[in-house]
């Protein structure tokens, strides 16, 4: 398995998962890394660096879609001292500093396009000038990239060129969600806390509530979400670490309208279908609640104290329904 705890697990996603990552490791293949935000991306880029026979060279990591698209190009490739205001020294860019290592480029797919027509072009000739200067230089490094969008999807709306996914898709990896490794949730809970108490000189414990509690969440910000759930948690305990209930998210399975029937999938939490009755009962009536209300056999008062609670906690239990 991998040496970090933030990607091993003893499911068969993240047996499937390691497996790619040693297979890709030792080649110069090109890898795009697709998964949800939180999968633990750039642990897996980082992974594949260690065990290639680069591993001795910088590992460089840029956010492709944090870089306006006027500084992507010098970021890229650097700049001559004087090529523009305010170049008043010579920098290099991230093809340089990875020199013989491996670049990453993270979020990929919102690269800018006119920067995309250029990595192309340096993919194929693994040549590249520094803005403003004429000295050509070599690419020596071997390119991760990672996107958190169907990269697919991306191609057909116009936002990724179909040319540039084949060039770094030549070795593909999926990261499955937390959802799809559920079975690693405790033992990587585990390892978080291990490395806590390590940390820290501790030995605080779960309690056997806080590990079901855990295993029945749906954890939407996958590995990160349960890290940070569980950093919180240890913060606040004193020997014994309790995680309460917590609100599971429903992303594929959602309420679903059609003809006046609302059609809410088993296991959704009574919370949350509550909240779907009240939302698609209130767009049932086109927005009057007083007929909402009625026909919910609640009082208007109450009726505008659930719509202020929904309203406080859209954001963290993603209820919602499909109409048909």
């Amino acid at each position: 398995m991998i040496n970090s705890s933030k990607t091993v697990g003893r499911s068969s996603a993240a047996f499937e998962l390691a497996r790619a990552i040693v297979k890709a490791a030792p080649t110069e293949a090109s890898v795009l890394i697709v998964g949800e935000s939180g999968t633990g991306k750039e642990v897996v880029a980082r992974a594949i660096h260690k065990r290639s026979t680069r591993c001795e060279a910088p590992f460089v990591a840029i956010n492709c879609g944090a870089i306006s698209a006027s500084l992507a190009e010098t970021a890229f490739f650097g700049h001559e001292k004087g090529s523009f205001t305010g170049a008043a020294a010579t920098t290099k860019g991230c093809f340089e500093t990875a020199d013989g290592g491996t670049l990453f480029l993270d979020e990929v797919t919102e690269m800018p396009l006119p920067m995309q027509v250029q990595l192309l072009r340096v993919l194929e000739s693994g040549q590249y000038h520094r803005v403003g200067g004429t000295e050509l230089r070599q690419a020596h490094v071997r390119i991760i990239a990672a996107t958190n969008r169907d990269p697919k999807e991306a191609v057909k709306s116009g936002r990724f060129r179909s040319d540039l996914l084949y060039r770094l898709a030549v070795f593909p990896i999926r990261v499955p969600s937390l959802r799809e490794r559920q079975s690693d949730i405790a033992y990587l809970a585990q390892r978080f806390l291990d490395e806590l108490n390590a940390e820290e000189k501790t030995r605080k414990q779960f309690s056997e509530a806080t590990i079901t509690h855990l295993e029945a969440y749906n954890w939407p910000g996958n590995i990160r979400e349960l890290k940070n759930t569980v950093t919180r948690a240890y913060i606040l305990a004193n020997d014994t670490i309790e995680i309460g209930p917590m609100m599971p998210v429903f992303r594929v399975k959602t309420p679903d309208l059609a003809n006046g029937f609302l059609k809410i999938p088993i296991g959704t939490d009574l919370a949350n279908a509550q909240h779907a009755l009240i939302q698609a009962t209130l767009e049932y009536y086109s927005g009057d609640k007083r007929r909402t209300a009625a026909a919910l056999g609640i009082s208007p008062k109450t009726l505008y104290n659930r719509l202020e609670q929904i309203k406080g906690e859209a954001p963290a239990n993603g209820t919602s329904y499909r109409r048909r």
